[in-house]
């Protein structure tokens, strides 16, 4: 029996320019999954790839609570999230990278933001609503793909205060070469598909921001956005780096150090 890989679009193994990857969400999870894709675009640089170009989204102000368990120094309270990070990479590397200080979502006519367009969408928000708007957005890019450089995967993050998870998916088909040694898979659903009652099930009422980062600890633990950013950026670097992948999603249980993967199927 053949094992089932999904190989990654053939662009994004040898592309003309650098890959763009729109980063929604510069908090906990955000602000460790920016420095990771800082190490990746580097790495990749390298190996003679031409590296990634970010775009990070978020309209949140930095305060006091997000001190010690997000990326962020005491200098930089009242500043924008987005602002913050993107100017402390693009110092540290040389970089060009972008910050959008407001939140991805559609404008007042229903269009799609400016600047919406990346190959790969990274989400790091901790709102069920927001992934279905999200969605929806992606879905929408998909129907009218024509360029190779259109929106092909999706990322998603999310935790609770010890568990979390990473899904992979891709928007729309990805063109998967002959192969006579695995059965290649062209499509890997949505979150919002494959996870969307459990999702609504799971949303929490208590959204209001933390007013201490010990109350924000009852809600986060300290290295949970940190485990899941690192495993998460690995499986995107192991598709950009070797071409494929035979896992699409998993989910980390850091109070009992256990990780479990979902192959593609």
């Amino acid at each position: 029996m053949k094992t089932k890989v999904h190989f990654t679009d053939n662009y994004l193994i040898s592309p003309t320019n650098p890959i763009e990857i729109n980063l929604i969400g510069a908090g906990g999870t955000g602000s460790k999954v920016l420095t990771a894709l800082m190490e990746m675009s580097h790495s990749l640089t390298e190996l003679q790839h031409p590296g990634l170009q970010v775009r990070l989204w978020d309209d949140d102000i930095i305060t006091e609570a997000n001190l010690g368990r997000q990326r962020f120094a005491p200098s930089e309270t009242v500043l924008y999230k987005s602002v913050a990070l993107i100017n402390r990479v693009n110092r540290f590397m040389g970089t060009n990278w972008k910050a959008e200080a407001q939140k991805f979502e559609r404008n007042n006519f229903g269009g799609l933001p400016e600047n919406a367009k990346a190959t790969i969408y990274i989400t790091c928000v901790d709102n069920v609503q927001t992934r279905f708007d999200i969605a929806e957005m992606l879905k929408a890019m998909s129907k009218r793909r024509a360029n190779r450089d259109e929106p092909k995967y999706w990322l998603d993050f999310g935790n609770s205060q010890h568990t979390g998870q990473v899904i992979l998916s891709t928007i729309g088909e990805i063109k998967q070469p002959n192969s006579e040694k695995y059965e290649t898979v062209a499509s890997l659903p949505m979150v919002t598909d494959e996870y969307g009652e459990l999702l609504k099930q799971s949303e929490q009422s208590d959204d209001t921001p933390s007013c201490s980062l010990a109350e924000a600890l009852e809600k986060q633990d300290l290295y949970i956005n940190a485990t899941l950013a690192q495993m998460g950026c690995s499986l995107l670097w192991s598709m950009l780096r070797y071409g494929m992948t035979e896992n699409r999603v998993f989910f980390l249980n850091l109070k009992n150090f256990q990780a479990q993967p979902l192959k593609v199927a």
